[in-house]
């Protein structure tokens, strides 16, 4: 076998061209999923129970299942559901994107609403408790005082699950999406050589991971800086 370096180096400009809809991907989903993320705590941590086990079990069947069945029960599945094709999703279910997204979405929402549990959890009880004194109502002390803090604990935790879901964007290749793993795996069956072309997607991706990574390292220390601020003040 034959290692060919100027394949990886050829190949780079063309998987290159599949950045678009895997930065796409990684947009719609997560911000979509943050919002999710934000909802399905509020209800896990109500203290009602009519809204705390849905968010449970809606967590748990997400984070339980692997995420590609996911996208297959969405992708393959929702479409052959009369009421599903009738209704106002149908335009966004119908596209592999649309499919991609919402499966993506859901996911990362389990995984960023426990994420951001953690976060609030980690919040010291005694803070909680000086802004009650202070009169603040429950409301403006998850608001002002208890998400700030939050935040920047689970900052860290939700830098991992954003470059899992750069990672996770790649499945999106499993029903023909021409992200960079769709379109390197159309380069292999052209070139029928899988070694160098996946190789040159994984650097694709590892640059990313890394731009990610340091965007994140820098937004940790403004956030505690920041606070260090707010606390001398």
């Amino acid at each position: 076998m034959n290692f060919d370096f100027n394949l990886i180096l050829s190949s780079l400009p063309q998987i290159a061209a599949g950045l678009g809809i895997t930065l796409k991907l990684m947009a719609y989903s997560t911000a979509i999923g943050l919002v999710l993320a934000v909802l399905i705590l509020l209800m896990r941590i109500s203290g009602r129970w009519y809204l705390a086990w849905p968010a449970m079990g809606y967590i748990y069947f997400l984070r339980g299942t692997p995420i590609l069945v996911q996208i297959f029960i969405i992708y393959h599945g929702l479409p052959q559901l009369d009421f599903v094709r009738e209704s106002v999703l149908w335009p966004v279910l119908r596209e592999p994107f649309g499919c991609c997204v919402v499966a993506l979405s859901l996911n990362s929402s389990a995984y960023i609403s426990e994420i951001l549990r953690g976060g609030v959890l980690g919040v010291d009880k005694g803070v909680n408790e000086a802004a009650r004194a202070l009169g603040l109502s429950a409301p403006q002390r998850f608001i002002y005082v208890v998400t700030p803090i939050a935040v920047r604990l689970a900052l860290p935790a939700y830098s991992n699950e954003f470059i899992s879901m750069m990672k996770a964007t790649a499945l999106a290749s499993t029903v023909t999406l021409l992200d960079i793993t769709g379109v390197a795996r159309t380069i292999v069956s052209n070139t029928f050589a899988p070694f160098e072309i996946f190789i040159a997607a994984a650097l694709i991706y590892l640059a990313m991971a890394w731009v990610f990574q340091v965007g994140f390292g820098k937004l940790e220390d403004y956030l505690g800086k920041y606070m260090k601020r707010g606390a001398s003040a």
